[in-house]
């Protein structure tokens, strides 16, 4: 009985932040699992009615909708897994054997492009990228072709926006990983004649294994849920060239006004974000 009362004792403290998490995260949760099963809509309708599983098997049959995963992985694999892991890894490992006058400009014009407010970054993104902007300019000047390229590639475009907005992140988690191996490792494999590349794939990169993981997950999760900078720079277009996942959820729930079907693409883009944290904690299990 003792132990019971003190249980209940330990527990109380923690009895607020439960209510609250049931009430502001678990129960909005709940509920848009079951809006993803109705054919709710915003407009001209009385009710709501159960469908099932009709959202989502006309999902799998749109062909917006299977464009709209395939250019949200383009921008993914571009934008995250390749542009902003491997120039976050360059930039600490120049970093670190730069100066200090060199450490501290590249670090805070790395990190000012990163804490600017998403629709800021997109607006001069698009100021940049946009016909007779800031390339064409920059092309002209140097007696090159200029072209439209938010509407001739607007998918490179918006992932270039992102690696330019978020390789901070990664830079810093790289420059904290690097700061952590031994020095005398690397001076001994120095002596023993191996150059740069061979001590960045023999030493360094094994022993950053695991932030390699734990950054490409947070950062993959991060750019699956990216809407702002499209929608500044492109709003999807021209067309649905560059429609990922959340514009295309956005667009059939609060333009279309099919609150259902919408929330149905939610649910399947928080599944794509699930499989890509499994395949990452699978990977971080492995010790170094």
């Amino acid at each position: 009985m003792r132990r019971h009362r003190r249980r209940i004792a330990r527990a109380l403290p923690l009895s607020p932040a439960v209510v609250l998490l049931l009430l502001f995260l678990a129960g909005p949760i709940a509920y848009c699992v079951y809006i993803a099963f109705t054919d709710l809509q915003l407009t001209g309708q009385a009710h709501a009615s159960f469908v099932g599983f009709a959202n989502f098997r006309h999902a799998f049959q749109d062909a917006e909708f299977r464009n709209a995963v395939w250019l949200t992985l383009v921008f993914t694999v571009l934008s995250s897994l390749v542009g902003q892991n491997t120039l976050g890894l360059a930039l600490a490992a120049l970093m670190k054997r730069a100066s200090k006058p060199v450490r501290t400009l590249t670090g805070g014009v790395v990190i000012t492009a990163w804490v600017l407010p998403e629709v800021v970054a997109g607006f001069l993104l698009y100021a940049f990228f946009r016909r007779e902007g800031t390339l064409d300019a920059l092309l002209d000047w140097l007696h090159l072709p200029r072209q439209n390229w938010l509407f001739t590639l607007p998918v490179l475009a918006v992932s270039f926006a992102n690696v330019w907005r978020g390789t901070a992140f990664s830079m810093l988690v790289y420059s904290a990983a690097l700061d952590e191996i031994p020095s005398e490792i690397t001076e001994a494999a120095e002596v023993d004649g191996a150059g740069g590349w061979r001590r960045m794939w023999h030493i360094t990169l094994p022993m950053i294994r695991r932030s390699i993981g734990t950054n490409l997950m947070l950062n993959t999760l991060q750019t699956l849920s990216v809407f702002g900078l499209i929608w500044v720079m492109t709003r999807g277009g021209p067309g649905n060239k560059s429609q990922t996942l959340p514009l295309f959820m956005y667009e059939q729930a609060f333009q279309n006004s099919m609150i259902g079907y919408g929330t149905a693409v939610a649910l399947l883009l928080l599944l794509v974000g699930s499989l890509f944290s499994a395949v990452y904690l699978r990977l971080l299990r492995t010790e170094v």
